[in-house]
């Protein structure tokens, strides 16, 4: 059981953790505006001044998070369709480490389909597709508990990719530049992204590179009712393939340190088999087929 629950956290940490986008639903849903979004409260109740300033407060807002997906690479950041990355993995309860971490396969294509290979033999996988999500391992394939689900679907929700391919371009989607803040002792230029839910997602990104280096929200919990701060920090930038991708990655729970994770490798575009995302296809990713790229 032990065993059990340290694999479900590791998956849980991997999980829309770098690159992921939006539903194609979402995605069709969200036109480029011919101006970005100001604040809800700009256009009730205001004066000719106010609505100019939150105007402007938008298209700096705009400004930043355009810079950032410049600084990761521009066209060849949103062209990307299918990631391959290879790493290690390690999660942490109060701070301290529960393991000596795993090593783990992943694969995404875009826009809602995610496979994640755990051990060495890579004989436990998680696939997602859509809104489904299932356990493969030599027992078959089963859902996941509705729960983890839940937890995966709200993080690709509010994924960086997700900020910066559909809510940015969204009109319902209020940005608010933050003016300049720290991310950890890193100087940065802080942007909030306001969904017509409610839902508040913040982006911090480097003054000197440009390049998102963390991204927190808060959320609550529909059982306990508490208020919950998640917290995404992004680092050791590397160029592949003409985009900036971070090798290091670590994620925080109410301010504790909750995974962190390493990439050893990581390519772009080579084209995915789809029998890797079909849970019933029996696909094996020690005897790949012709169409599944290395």
């Amino acid at each position: 059981m032990k065993h059990l629950l340290l694999i479900v956290a590791l998956v849980s940490a991997l999980a829309m953790c770098g690159w992921g986008g939006a539903s194609a639903a979402a995605q069709a849903a969200a036109p480029t505006p011919s101006q970005p979004a100001a604040s809800p409260s700009s256009t009730r109740g205001t004066s000719g001044n106010d609505q100019e300033n939150d105007q402007e407060n938008a298209h700096k807002a705009h400004s930043v998070l355009e810079e950032g997906i410049k600084a990761l690479g521009g066209q060849a950041y949103l062209d990307i369709h299918d990631v391959q990355e290879q790493g290690r993995t390690y999660t942490f309860y109060h701070g301290r480490p529960t393991s000596n971490g795993i090593f783990y396969w992943r694969f995404v294509e875009l826009p809602d389909k995610e496979r994640i290979e755990l051990t060495p033999q890579r004989d436990v996988a998680y696939v997602y597709t859509a809104d489904k999500g299932y356990e493969i391992t030599y027992k078959g394939a089963r859902e996941v508990e509705k729960k983890d689900l839940d937890d995966y679907l709200r993080h690709r929700r509010l994924s960086l990719d997700a900020m910066l391919r559909v809510w940015m371009n969204d009109p319902t989607v209020a940005l608010f530049f933050d003016g300049n803040a720290l991310a950890g002792n890193v100087e940065a230029q802080k942007v909030t992204l306001i969904n017509s839910k409610d839902e508040a997602v913040s982006l911090f990104f480097d003054a000197d590179t440009h390049l998102p280096i963390k991204k927190s929200h808060t959320w609550r919990d529909p059982i306990d009712k508490q208020r919950n701060i998640e917290e995404e920090t992004y680092d050791n930038y590397r160029p592949v393939q003409g985009i900036m991708t971070p090798y290091g990655f670590t994620r925080y729970f109410n301010g504790d340190m909750q995974t962190e994770r390493f990439v050893n490798s990581v390519s772009f575009n080579k084209g995915l088999d789809e029998a890797m995302f079909n849970p019933n296809s029996g696909y094996n990713p020690n005897k790949p087929t012709g169409k599944h790229q290395k």
